[in-house]
C-alpha cells in the first residue's frame, strides 16, 4: 500500500480487478501457511487469466498445485484437504468448467457439515471467472450462478470492483464455509482504488448510488451495465440508483428492500438467463415484502434464454444500456389498474 496519509488512514492504491484477487491470495497465504491454492495452471503458468502469477514462486510447488485437467478431482482433493486442517482455494479455469465438479459440490462439499451434525468445517474456496464479453467460444462464457445459490450449505458471493474483490477473497477464505467465488472475467483488467479495510461484511450488499426514482439491483459483470445506465439516467432527469447485490446466497434481503422502499421501483439485472436466474428471486423476496409501497412490478433483465451464442453476437445477446434503460422506462410509466 502506498504511505499514509495526514490523517495516519492508508491511502488507496489503485489495482486492476486481476491484480487485485493476487494480492488477496498473496496476503491470505502470508497470514496463514494452511492456504494452499490448486487448479488447472494456477502455478508455473499463473493462471489463464494470469491472477495467480507469482504465487508458485513466492510460496513454492507445494502451496500452489498445477493440477490435471479433472474439475471432480480438484474439488475432491480441496474437501479432502479441507478434512485435514487445510484452507483450500480451487480455481475452475472457466465457467462451462465445473460442471465435471458439480457433483462433488452439491453432494459433498455442501453438505456434509450439516451430516456431521456441525462437527465438520470446510473451508474451500472455488474461485469462478463467469460471464461473458471476451469473445470467447462455448463453454468460456456461463452465467450459472443459479444452479449453486440454489444449493443449501454453500456460500455464494460475486465481485464488481477492485475493492471488493481484494476484500472479498480474503474474507471467503477466512470463513469456515465452503464458498462459490464468481469473478466477472471481463472486468479482470478494470482498474480502481483498493482500499485498507472491506467496509462490508461478506454477507452485506452495497449501494453504489442512491435513486429516488428506480433501483437496478446487479452484480459482478452486470453491475459496470448498471452503473453506465444510471448515468444514462440522470442526463435525462431521472434518480436511478444502483446496488451491488455482492453476496447471492444469503442475500441481503434488508438491503433490498430499504432500496425497494426508498424508489418504489426495482429492476434487477445479471447476465444469466432470465429464466429462473437470481432476478426472479430477488423480484420475489422484495414483492412480498414490500408490495403495497411498490409503485410498478420488479422487472428483470436478463441474457436471452438461448444457449450462449458465438462470439460475434454476443453483445446482442448480453444485458447491455439500451435494454436496462427500457425496463426502467417500463416501470416508471407504469400506472395500477391498467
Amino acid at each position: 500500500m502506498t504511505a499514509a496519509t495526514h490523517a495516519g488512514a492508508v491511502a488507496p492504491e489503485t489495482m486492476t480487478m486481476g491484480g487485485a484477487i493476487n494480492a488477496g491470495l498473496r496476503r491470505a497465504m502470508q497470514d496463514d501457511d494452511r492456504v494452499v491454492v490448486l487448479g488447472e495452471d494456477v502455478g508455473v503458468l499463473g493462471g489463464v487469466f494470469r491472477v495467480t502469477d507469482g504465487l508458485s514462486r513466492e510460496f513454492g510447488a507445494d502451496r500452489v498445485v498445477d493440477t490435471p485437467l479433472a474439475e471432480s478431482a480438484i474439488v475432491g482433493t480441496a474437501i479432502g484437504l479441507a478434512l485435514r486442517g487445510f484452507r483450500p482455494v480451487c480455481e475452475i479455469q472457466f465457467d462451462g468448467f465445473v460442471y465435471p465438479a458439480f457433483d462433488q459440490i452439491v453432494s459433498q462439499l455442501a453438505k456434509l457439515r450439516a451430516r456431521s451434525g456441525g462437527r465438520l468445517a470446510l473451508p474451500v474456496v472455488i474461485r469462478i471467472p463467469c460471464g461473458g464479453g471476451i469473445g470467447a467460444v462455448e463453454h468460456h462464457s456461463e452465467s450459472n450462478e443459479a444452479y449453486f445459490a440454489h444449493t443449501a450449505g454453500l456460500r455464494v458471493v460475486a465481485c464488481a470492483t477492485p475493492h471488493d474483490a481484494h476484500h472479498m477473497i480474503r474474507q471467503a477464505i477466512d470463513l469456515d464455509d465452503p464458498v462459490i467465488f464468481f469473478e466477472p472475467k471481463r472486468r479482470y483488467w478494470d482498474k480502481g482504488p483498493v482500499g485498507p479495510e472491506p467496509g462490508l461484511d461478506l454477507d452485506r450488499a452495497r449501494v453504489l448510488r442512491v435513486g429516488d426514482d428506480c433501483t437496478l439491483v446487479a452484480y459482478g459483470p452486470s453491475v459496470g451495465t448498471a452503473l453506465a445506465a444510471s448515468a444514462a439516467a440522470a442526463e435525462d432527469g431521472y434518480s436511478v440508483g444502483v446496488l451491488d447485490a455482492r453476496t447471492l446466497s444469503p442475500l441481503d434481503v434488508d438491503a433490498l428492500v430499504s432500496a425497494a422502499r426508498r424508489s418504489r421501483r426495482m429492476v434487477v439485472v445479471h447476465e444469466a438467463s432470465t429464466f429462473l436466474g437470481l432476478g426472479a428471486e430477488i423480484a420475489a423476496a422484495v414483492t412480498e415484502r414490500c408490495f403495497e409501497e411498490l409503485a410498478a412490478p420488479v422487472l428483470r433483465v436478463g441474457a436471452w434464454d438461448l444457449p450462449y451464442p458465438p462470439a460475434r453476437v454476443e453483445d446482442e445477446f448480453l444485458p447491455d444500456v439500451d435494454r436496462v434503460l427500457d425496463a426502467v422506462d417500463r416501470v416508471l410509466g407504469y400506472q395500477r389498474g391498467r
